[in-house]
């Protein structure tokens, strides 16, 4: 178990920091039990017929953990098995794309990467696709193997129960997802547990359940979510049904969602077709079997309810309440003090979190709220930054514009409220240090958006524009953060958009320097 406990104190060090980490977990010590003789490793190819990323010939089943935020935290955790036929695995679109999501529900996933049939070759892809011809031959190569992936399915909660406190996880919140030969897995799972490794909800999507001949319902079988399209090319959308037929027959919780269209495979990918939110339907009834409360709510969560606290934030819309005791708190600043405001949103309040002692001083002052757009810290820019008389503020504005949070973006109407800030800020004898938008190729809670990199880009040129015309600071963050693709490489942004502290140290450094060049104007 040595490795175990190495790989445990490695995921803690990250997530204790950052709360939205990721770190690979070896499932066994050693070599897997019934594959001892396995002497290839594991494979990933990029271009094949299905045009996604896909991996293969995996030896030594692991898990990669995807971690949501503490103050979205929900104590549920999902461990996910992608597709692929018992021969490769979708690792995006089945796998990392819905660990995303899942965290962006306050829910911590765990992308399994299961024991795998052997490929010949190095298109597992092109290898597989004579042999999907016969079911019947490929269900009878693929049974040794179905039998150690769901013994790594099982391993796989097993960990992740017996961790459940070190990975802020509740021990009777662990469910089991799973796409095509992830969902038999899943079902395989689901259908001879024991009290160490019972999932406490399974959701097998579009799978195939014929190989474990006639569905037997455990006596005390946890709650499913079925999901499949009515077209599926397989010909599996009846396999769901008898799946939730047995489940209601067994008078156990299930909900069956049959799409007219979608497809073998939809998961992530979108299609312009309902399929494409079928996780939203997912979410729907996690809420409803409770799994979507928060962990660790707030002062108002913990005294109203989930419609009071909303109806709240739509009477303050911009949050005026969030920083209100914390301002009244604050001492005047002394002339010689020089004291800067980061305004923001939630890549400004996890900063705060993330390398406290970069405020520990109190020189640095933040306010940011997550998910907020330029309206909203406008409105707040009064109380939050000019009242508390800084030398210095640093506006880090924009990215959720482009998300579109509170509306269509229109980077006129963004560029518009950041001059009203300028304004005010200049008009009260504050530095404006204007900061870039991070870089972020997509946005896990608003999938919907395209272009996100360009857009991005863009509008970071006008940032930068308006800077130079009007004598501000620049602060550069894009530059000195994207990768290849215009994005956050999970280094420095576990979920692409949220820093580490990896990345806070990149920032803040250039911070310092931007704070400073504004002191001298």
């Amino acid at each position: 178990m040595k490795l175990l406990a190495f790989t445990l104190i490695s995921l803690l060090s990250l997530t204790g920091v950052t709360g939205y980490t990721q770190q690979v977990i070896q499932l066994y010590d050693g070599k897997a039990p019934g594959s001892e003789n396995w002497t290839w490793s594991e494979q990933e190819r990029v271009n094949n017929a299905f045009k996604t990323r896909t991996i293969y010939n995996v030896s030594q089943p692991t898990l990669t953990a995807y971690l949501p935020r503490p103050d979205l935290a929900t104590g549920t955790a999902v461990i996910v098995a992608p597709g692929g036929a018992f021969h490769l695995l979708s690792i995006d679109s089945e796998g990392i794309d819905v660990a995303k999501w899942l965290n962006s529900k306050g829910v911590a996933a765990f992308v399994l990467k299961y024991r795998l049939v052997r490929s010949m070759t190095d298109d597992p892809v092109a290898e597989l696709g004579p042999k999907m011809r016969d079911f019947k031959k490929l269900d009878e190569e693929n049974a040794p193997v179905v039998e150690m992936a769901v013994a790594d399915g099982k391993k796989a909660i097993e960990y992740v129960r017996s961790h459940a406190k070190e990975l802020d996880i509740l021990p009777d919140k662990i469910g089991l997802m799973g796409f095509s030969a992830g969902g038999a897995l899943t079902l395989g799972v689901g259908l001879s547990y024991t009290a160490a490794n019972r999932p406490d909800f399974i959701a097998p999507i579009y799978p195939k359940t014929d190989i474990f001949g006639e569905i037997k319902v455990p006596a005390d079988a946890p709650p499913a979510w079925i999901c499949a399209a009515a077209d599926d090319q397989l010909g599996l959308a009846p396999h769901s049904v008898v799946l939730y037929n047995a489940w209601i027959a067994a008078k156990k919780i299930a909900e069956l969602h049959m799409y007219q269209k979608g497809g073998h495979g939809f998961g992530m990918r979108k299609q312009g077709l309902p399929t494409d939110m079928w996780y939203e339907r997912f979410g729907e009834w996690m809420k409803l079997q409770g799994y979507l409360k928060k962990l660790h709510p707030s002062k108002l969560e913990q005294l109203y309810s989930e419609e009071q606290v909303a109806n709240f934030q739509r009477n303050d819309w911009s949050n005026l309440s969030r920083y209100a005791e914390d301002n009244k708190k604050l001492p005047i600043p002394k002339a010689d003090e020089n004291r800067v405001v980061f305004l923001g949103n939630s890549i400004t309040q996890g900063w705060v979190r993330v390398q406290p002692e970069f405020f520990a001083s109190g020189r640095h002052i933040g306010r940011g709220i997550s998910g907020q757009t330029s309206p909203q810290n406008l409105l707040r820019f009064r109380p939050d930054v000019v009242n508390l008389k800084p030398k210095v503020v640093v506006i880090n504005i924009g990215i959720n514009d482009i998300a579109e949070n509170t509306g269509p973006y229109d980077p006129d109407f963004t560029m518009g409220n950041i001059a009203s800030m300028v304004e005010i800020a200049k008009a009260n004898k504050i530095k404006v240090v204007i900061a870039s938008v991070h870089p972020a190729f997509e946005f896990p809670w608003r999938k919907e958006v395209t272009d996100v990199p360009n857009k991005i880009i863009q509008f970071n040129e006008r940032l930068k524009a308006y800077a130079k015309e009007n004598g501000l600071v620049y602060l550069d963050y894009h530059s000195a953060m994207k990768d290849s693709r215009n994005g956050m490489s999970p280094e420095i942004a576990a979920d692409g958009v949220h820093p580490t502290l990896a990345g806070y140290k990149i920032m803040a450094p250039l911070a310092e320097k931007a704070i400073a060049e504004a002191l001298k104007k």
